[in-house]
């Protein structure tokens, strides 16, 4: 549609024609867990996250809290969804990425975090109580960008440095037929908070993986 317009109204429009689309998408967002500082430029989402603030169900550690930021739109159906993150990491358990939420005992979140002194990409699945995966990085990344795909009841987890080539994190279960909130999640549990960047955050329908079987059987 952006490209039709562009011919037919002259290439003059294109810059603003594309930034008011993309802008348009984070705008209409709606946050759970607001922090007190937050703004949006240039398609990015900038935010000074809460300090003591996570998501976790009880395993464990034997307690349950349910207060960092997210920034999140509603989906239904099959996705992948996407987005580059940038952190000033400074205090243990520090993190960011990506939150598939169904209710409070329900939801997976995704990314970075900083782990006495160390870098993991970090998964935690949560369904009544929460489980954690990591996998270690050498070194701080300047950003990563992570990237899920739904299909059916399973999420899978990627990660890459380039947006080209993607590694897988981890497989995880999560309910099918049932509406998601999905966006941008970031939490300092043991700290005083920390500067989050979230960039280029893309949503992409999949056409619904039963019907595409249905399909070519009939």
């Amino acid at each position: 549609m952006i490209k039709k317009l562009m011919l037919m109204f002259g290439i003059a429009l294109i810059p603003n024609l594309f930034q008011n689309v993309m802008a348009q998408r984070l705008e209409k967002m709606t946050w759970f867990n607001e922090p007190e500082e937050w703004q949006i430029k240039d398609n990015a989402l900038l935010m000074s996250v809460t300090p003591q603030s996570d998501y976790w169900r009880i395993s464990h550690y034997g307690f349950t809290v349910d207060d960092a930021p997210f920034y999140y739109g509603t989906y239904g159906g099959e996705f992948e969804v996407k987005v580059k993150i940038t952190g000033e990491y400074k205090a243990r358990f520090d993190q960011m990425g990506l939150m598939l939420r169904v209710d409070h005992e329900n939801y997976i979140k995704f990314g970075i975090e900083y782990v006495d002194g160390k870098f993991n990409l970090s998964t935690v699945v949560t369904h009544k109580t929460s489980d954690w995966s990591v996998i270690e990085l050498k070194e701080k990344p300047k950003f990563v960008w992570i990237k899920a795909i739904r299909r059916l009841d399973a999420v899978e987890i990627f990660y890459s440095y380039d947006d080209k080539d993607y590694a897988m994190m981890r497989n995880a279960h999560l309910q099918d037929n049932t509406p998601v909130k999905v966006g941008l999640m970031a939490a300092s549990p043991d700290g005083d908070g920390f500067k989050a960047k979230f960039e280029n955050f893309q949503v992409k329908h999949l056409p619904d993986q039963r019907r595409l079987d249905w399909l070519k059987k009939h």
